[in-house]
């Protein structure tokens, strides 16, 4: 039997029937607000003031722009796909029926990165955000053996027990039920989604042109290793040619010049995880080919124009040298209350902390529908056990097994071990998926050129190969020790691949090449 032995469309949409098939309880309100539950967290409240603190200074602002065209050149290609076989499993799915059985899997073992090991992340971000507002609201910070991983505290501490404690809760609610889920969800949607506003909106009153275009070059973190900013490019030596380019863009705006914006696009790039989730969750949805894409494009828009926002406005308010690296939001309006703002900026800052808690958890709660669902399409085709990865519950028809392991070990890598290089990792894993799927759809507009789409992709033989272009070259800008890893992580995947999902695969069997 070929690796490369395609899955007919036919057959991917025959598994969402009977008593496999997973309940349709989705419209397109719920399906935008997991798109919008999915992004908007630890990215939106994390990263924007570690990468301008760090790498790109005020010029967060156009890193989050590039990161966004990245995602919304590949958005285009997965409504297409999606509105084309409205099934669990996403890019897997896409793969599986565009290229073949190797790549499916292989993507699949790559989205492993992007949906459970994120989680890992987010996860110690609600830590910090939690001992926030602790700080905040009473004046108490958490213990500091329960505060961290053993590793990055220096064996101050024992366990990240918030962190475990939130995936406990956020595993039990996905058992329970994907209505109950979603109705979690659009709550905490609605909660930091006011948030976000309530932040743009206030902060804009605190933000000075002399904290975006005013602070000295000089003022920045000191650059130890200038090649460090260009990633894979400084190991092919390409960027001695374009020390140029980057001292022509250097200013107090981009004091890191091109290098540190790209970086930056390449770590921001972690808030936009999860837009792509919407398509992981087409078989619950009730019109899947209408709504699905509709959903995805919407939510990318709508957490754009808000990221933007608020990187503005966190750089515009403290000199991007002075942000908090942890919880940039609540800080701002704790140090403008500790500097005599009073009680309302004190308020504020607990509100922000408490909505980025709401962001973060319903984060936690969309990555992990996710991650269960594309298990539960890489197990319907034999490349995973099925008893433990496709069994539906059932009362509840939610993956329960999968998701109460994908939990479990979540948890643990989350209160034991640090997540600084996991973050990168995420990265390239997530930008490798959407390179591909970028392919398929090109594969299958070329193979099945009469297949029904319900969403046709504007222009696409100039969308596609941009997206390819543009996720590439954001790769491109992560440390050559991120590819080592990532080459590691595919590896052990082939070998998973090869000792067992090849010859207990569906499509083996029935070709008589496997057991």
């Amino acid at each position: 039997m070929s690796i490369f032995a395609r899955k007919p469309i036919a057959e991917l949409l025959a598994h969402t029937e009977g008593e496999g098939g997973l309940a349709r309880a989705l419209g397109p309100a719920s399906l935008t607000a997991l798109g919008i539950g999915a992004i908007i967290g630890s990215g939106i409240f994390v990263m924007t003031g570690r990468v301008a603190a760090d790498d790109a200074g005020p010029a967060v602002i156009v890193s989050f722009l590039v990161a966004g065209l990245a995602c919304a050149l590949a958005a285009l290609c997965y409504a297409e796909l999606a509105s084309m076989v409205p099934v669990a499993g996403s890019a897997y799915t896409y793969a599986q029926a565009a290229l073949g059985e190797i790549f499916a899997w292989m993507i699949g073992w790559d989205l492993v990165l992007e949906y459970a090991m994120s989680g890992a992340c987010i996860a110690s971000s609600w830590s910090h955000y939690f001992d926030e507002l602790l700080r905040v609201a009473f004046g108490v910070r958490l213990p500091e053996i329960i505060a961290s991983d053993p590793f990055s505290s220096q064996g101050r501490s024992i366990v990240n027990l918030p962190a475990v404690l939130v995936m406990g809760a956020v595993t039990w609610l996905l058992v329970v039920g994907i209505k109950q889920s979603a109705r979690a969800n659009a709550a905490m949607v609605a909660i930091k989604i006011a948030i976000v506003i309530f932040v743009i909106a206030l902060g804009a009153s605190f933000v000075s042109s002399s904290n975006l275009f005013g602070v000295p070059i000089e003022a920045r973190k000191p650059v130890v290793d200038a090649a460090s900013k260009w990633g894979l490019f400084a190991s092919l030596g390409i960027d001695r040619s374009l020390v140029s380019v980057d001292d022509a863009i250097r200013s107090p705006f981009a004091p890191y010049g091109l290098s540190g914006i790209m970086l930056g696009s390449s770590i921001v790039f972690f808030a936009y995880l999860g837009f792509d989730c919407v398509s992981t969750h087409a078989e619950e949805a009730i019109r899947p080919k209408r709504d699905v894409p509709l959903a995805i494009l919407a939510s990318l828009v709508i957490c754009t124009t808000l990221y933007v926002g608020v990187a503005t406005v966190l750089t515009g308010m403290d000199p991007y040298p002075t942000i908090d690296t942890h919880a940039a939001a609540a800080s701002a309006f704790r140090r403008r209350a500790e500097a005599g703002g009073g009680v309302f900026l004190r308020a504020s800052a607990a509100l922000i902390a408490l909505g980025a808690l709401a962001g973060m958890t319903s984060v936690l709660l969309v990555t992990f529908l996710g991650q269960a669902r594309i298990f539960l399409a890489m197990a319907r085709d034999g490349l995973l056990p099925r008893s433990l990865f496709a069994s539906v519950h059932p009362r509840f028809r939610t993956p329960h097994r999968s998701t109460i392991l994908t939990g479990a070990v979540t948890a643990v890598v989350a209160g034991f071990t640090p997540i600084t290089k996991l973050e990168e990792m995420v990265n390239i894993g997530t930008l490798t998926a959407f390179s591909v799927v970028c392919v398929a759809v090109l594969v299958l507009r070329v193979r099945r050129p009469d297949e029904a789409r319900a969403f046709r992709c504007p222009a696409l033989f100039v969308v596609a190969p941009a997206g390819v272009l543009v996720n590439v070259v954001m790769m491109l800008f992560l440390p050559l020790d991120t590819w080592l890893r990532l080459f590691v992580w595919l590896a052990l995947g082939l070998a998973i691949y090869f000792t067992y999902g090849r010859r207990s695969a569906r499509l083996a069997r029935r070709s008589g090449g496997g057991a």
